[in-house]
C-alpha cells in the first residue's frame, strides 16, 4: 500500500514538473509573439503615415505570426483551465459529480485533439504549395501552427489528467468519453440515412451535452463538427481544419490581442483611475452618484479595452470600497457592474463588434459609429433604476467637490479621457484600421504612463503579455471551431431552411426582430457573444437584409441581446465574471439584478424599434 501511494506521489511530482516545463516552453514565445505583433504593426503604421513608405511585408508577417500566437495562447489557456466554458450547472452539482465533470472537461478536448492532429498535419503539408507574395515564404510555416499547437494542447491535457491524482475518476471520465465516441462510430452507417436529423443530434444534442457538462465551448463545437462531417458526409477532414484556419486568421482579428493588452495598460498606468476620479468629483455628491459614475466609467473604459473582464477589473476596485462605505449593498454593486457590462457591449472597439464585422462583412467603421448611441440609451434606462433605488440615500456626510478640484481632476484625466475618442475617430475617419489603431493606442498609453502619469510597472509587462496571449487564444480557438461549425451547417442546407422559416413568420420585419432578440438572449447566456456571433451571424444577417433591416441596426440589436443573455444569471457567464472581479458571492446579486435586466430589456426594445439610434450618424 505504501509503495503504491509512493508511486502515485512520484508520478504526480513528475507530472507537475512536466507541466511547469511546458508552461515555460509556451509562455515565453507567446509573450514574445504579442510583443512582435505590436512592433511589426506599429512599424507598418509609422512607415505608412509618417514616412509615406509602406512596408509591404508588415501585414503578411503579422498574419503569419498571428496564427502561432492564437495556437500557443490556446495551449496556455488549456493549461490554466481558462478556456470559455459554462459552469453554472456544474457548480450546482454534488461535489462527486462536479469532480467527475471537471475531469470530463479535460478528457473531451483530448478526444478532439487526437482527431484533429492528423488532418492538421495534412493541411499544413498542402499549404507548402502556396508562397506568400511579399516575403516569398512557404505558407506551411504559418499553417504548421495548427498541428504544433494541437500536439502541445494534447500533451498539456494529458499532463493535467495525470496531475489529477484520482485515477478512478480519470479512468471513469476517459471511459465515458470513449464509450460515447464508440457509440457514435458504431451508429455511423445508420446516421448517414437520417439526413438533417443529424443536425439535431450533433449540433443541438452533442453540443448541448458538452457545453452543459462544462466541456470548453471551443472543444464542444469542434467535437460536434468533426463527428458530424466524419460520420455523415464524405468531407475530407483537412478541409475542416482549413475552415478553422480561415476563421482564426482574419487580419481584422489581430486587433483582439492588441486591444486586450491595451486594456491592461490603461489599468496599469493609472489612466482608468484618473478617469474615474474625475467622474466621481462631478457626481459623487448626488444620491446614487457613484452608481452613475460606475455607468459612465464603464462606458468610457469599454471604449479602450474591448474586454469586459478588463473593463470590470479596471473600474470595480477603484469605486466599490467608497460605495460600500456609503452603505451600498454588495449584491446591488455586483448587479449594476454586470448590467453595465451588458450595456457597453456595442461601445467601440468592442471585440464582439470586430468579430461581427469579420464574419458578416459589415463595415467595422460603420459598426464603430453605430455603437455609441445604443450604449447611451441603455445607460439612461439603468440610471433611471439607480435614481429610484438610491432616492433615499443619506448624503449628509458627503462633501461636494469644488470647481477648482473638478478642474484639476479633469486636467489630470484629460489624456486618459481623450484616448477612446482618438481611437474611435481614427477608425471612423478611415485614418487607420481597427488593428492599426490598437497599436497607436498602445504607444499612446505607454507614453502617457511614462511621461504624464509617471506610473509604469515594468515587472508586470511579462504577465500582462502572457495573459493577453491566453485570452486571445481562448477567443480565437472558439472563433475557429465556430467557423468550421457554421460552414458545416451551411453545407447541410440548414441556413436556407432557417431563412425560409424566419422569412415566413407573420408580422414581417418586426416579428423577425423580436424572434432575433429572444434567440440571441438565449444564445448569449449559453454560448457567450463571440461564439454565438460567429455561428449565427452569417446565417441571420442575410435574412435581416431580405427583410429590409439595416446591417448596423440589426448588429446593434443582436449584440445587445447577447449582452443581456451573457450577464443575466443563472447561466450568463459574464455575471459570474463580475462576481469574481468584485469578490462578491453570486447569490447576493441575483435579486438586485432583475431590475437592471428589466431596464436593459426596455432599452433594447427602444433600440430595436428606432433604427435611427443605430444608423443616424452613418454617412
Amino acid at each position: 500500500m505504501i509503495s503504491i501511494s509512493y508511486s502515485h506521489e512520484r508520478q504526480h511530482r513528475f507530472a507537475c514538473a512536466l507541466d511547469s516545463a511546458l508552461g515555460h516552453l509556451v509562455e515565453i514565445p507567446a509573450a514574445l509573439l504579442v510583443l512582435a505583433e505590436i512592433v511589426v504593426l506599429l512599424a507598418g503604421v509609422t512607415s505608412r503615415y509618417l514616412l509615406h513608405a509602406p512596408l509591404v511585408w508588415s501585414d503578411e508577417l503579422a498574419s503569419m505570426l498571428f496564427l502561432w500566437l492564437a495556437m500557443l495562447g490556446a495551449v496556455i489557456a488549456l493549461r490554466r483551465g481558462e478556456h470559455m466554458r459554462m459552469t453554472a450547472l456544474v457548480g450546482m452539482a454534488p461535489p462527486g459529480v462536479r469532480a467527475f465533470l471537471d475531469v470530463v472537461a479535460i478528457a473531451a478536448p483530448i478526444a478532439f485533439l487526437a482527431m484533429v492532429i492528423g488532418p492538421a498535419i495534412s493541411f499544413a503539408q498542402d499549404e507548402s504549395f502556396i508562397t506568400t507574395p511579399a516575403l516569398e515564404l512557404s505558407n506551411s510555416w504559418r499553417a504548421a501552427a495548427l498541428p504544433v499547437g494541437s500536439a502541445l494542447m494534447l500533451l498539456v491535457a494529458v499532463v493535467r489528467l495525470a496531475r489529477m491524482g484520482n485515477w478512478r475518476l480519470t479512468l471513469a471520465a476517459i471511459a465515458t468519453v470513449g464509450a460515447l465516441a464508440g457509440i457514435f462510430i458504431a451508429l455511423g452507417p445508420l446516421l448517414r440515412d437520417l439526413g438533417n436529423i443529424n443536425l439535431l443530434i450533433f449540433f443541438v444534442g452533442l453540443v448541448a451535452l458538452g457545453v452543459l457538462s462544462g466541456v470548453p465551448i471551443a472543444f464542444s463545437f469542434g467535437l460536434a463538427t468533426f463527428g458530424y462531417l466524419a460520420l455523415t458526409t464524405n468531407t475530407p477532414m483537412p478541409v475542416v481544419v482549413g475552415r478553422m484556419d480561415e476563421g482564426m486568421s482574419h487580419l481584422i482579428l489581430l486587433s483582439v490581442p492588441l486591444f486586450v493588452f491595451l486594456g491592461q495598460l490603461i489599468e496599469m498606468t493609472g489612466m482608468a483611475a484618473a478617469m474615474i476620479a474625475f467622474l466621481a468629483s462631478l457626481l459623487g455628491h448626488v444620491r446614487g452618484g457613484l452608481s452613475y459614475v460606475l455607468v459612465g466609467a464603464m462606458y468610457l473604459v469599454s471604449g479602450i479595452s474591448g474586454s469586459k473582464a478588463a473593463d470590470m477589473a479596471a473600474v470595480a476596485p477603484v469605486l466599490f470600497p467608497e460605495m460600500k462605505a456609503r452603505g451600498a449593498k454588495p449584491g446591488d454593486l455586483v448587479a449594476l457592474l454586470a448590467a453595465t457590462g451588458a450595456q457597453t457591449e456595442t461601445i467601440p472597439p468592442s471585440l464582439v463588434l470586430i468579430t461581427l464585422g469579420s464574419v458578416t462583412g459589415v463595415s467595422i467603421s460603420a459598426l464603430f459609429t453605430g455603437g455609441m448611441l445604443p450604449g447611451i440609451v441603455l445607460a439612461i434606462t439603468l440610471c433611471i433604476v439607480v435614481q429610484w433605488r438610491y432616492r433615499r440615500e443619506d448624503m449628509s456626510g458627503v462633501k461636494r467637490a469644488t470647481g477648482v478640484e473638478i478642474l484639476r481632476k479633469f486636467v489630470i484625466a484629460f489624456p486618459a479621457i481623450a484616448l477612446p475618442f482618438v481611437i474611435r475617430a481614427a477608425v471612423v475617419e478611415g485614418i487607420a484600421t481597427a488593428t492599426e489603431v490598437s497599436t497607436i493606442g498602445i504607444a499612446y498609453a505607454v507614453l502617457a504612463g511614462l511621461l504624464i502619469y509617471r506610473r509604469f510597472e515594468w515587472k508586470r509587462l511579462k504577465p500582462m503579455l502572457i495573459d493577453t496571449a491566453t485570452l486571445s487564444g481562448a477567443i480565437l480557438l472558439i472563433i475557429g471551431a465556430a467557423t468550421s461549425m457554421a460552414w458545416a451547417l451551411t453545407q447541410s442546407g440548414f441556413s436556407g431552411q432557417l431563412a425560409q422559416t424566419l422569412g415566413a413568420l407573420p408580422g414581417g420585419a418586426a416579428m423577425f426582430m423580436a424572434a432575433s432578440i429572444c434567440v440571441f438572449v438565449i444564445l448569449g447566456s449559453v454560448l457567450e457573444g463571440i461564439p454565438a456571433i460567429v455561428l449565427f451571424g452569417p446565417l441571420m444577417f442575410p435574412i435581416a437584409r431580405q427583410m429590409g433591416i439595416h446591417d448596423v441596426h440589426y448588429a446593434m440589436v443582436v449584440i445587445l441581446s447577447m449582452g443581456v443573455g451573457l450577464f443575466a444569471p443563472p447561466f450568463g457567464v459574464g455575471y459570474y465574471s463580475a462576481c469574481a472581479v468584485s469578490r462578491i458571492h453570486p447569490d447576493e446579486g441575483m435579486k438586485p439584478i432583475l431590475g437592471y435586466i428589466a431596464a436593459l430589456m426596455v432599452g433594447l426594445i427602444i433600440v430595436a424599434a428606432v433604427p435611427w439610434i443605430s444608423t443616424g450618424f452613418l454617412h
